[in-house]
């Protein structure tokens, strides 16, 4: 699941939250009102959802600052390239 939760074996929940999570950190603009009613047929509360929007965004926010100011990620943080083949195989 570390390198890719897509296959992992996860309840529906946790796969919608994940897929949000990378839909929120790769095109904020395409969250729509369908996305998060997705979520919600999902059994997440609005609060819930708040709370992993906070956190996400705030993951993104240190995440870009972390690249900003050239800090190194530790290895088991790196992507494999070949599961995220859009990627450079660095953390961002």
């Amino acid at each position: 699941m570390i390198r890719d939760y897509r296959t992992a074996d996860l309840d529906p929940p946790i796969r919608a939250l994940m897929d949000y999570a990378v839909l929120l950190t790769r095109t904020p603009g395409a969250v729509s009102d369908a996305t998060i009613d997705g979520l919600r047929a999902h059994g997440w509360d609005d609060a819930e959802i708040l709370t992993a929007t906070e956190i996400i965004g705030f993951f993104n926010y240190y995440a870009r600052m972390a690249d900003a100011l050239g800090v190194d990620p530790e290895d088991f943080m790196l992507r494999d390239p070949g599961v995220w083949p859009e990627t450079r195989g660095d953390s961002g």
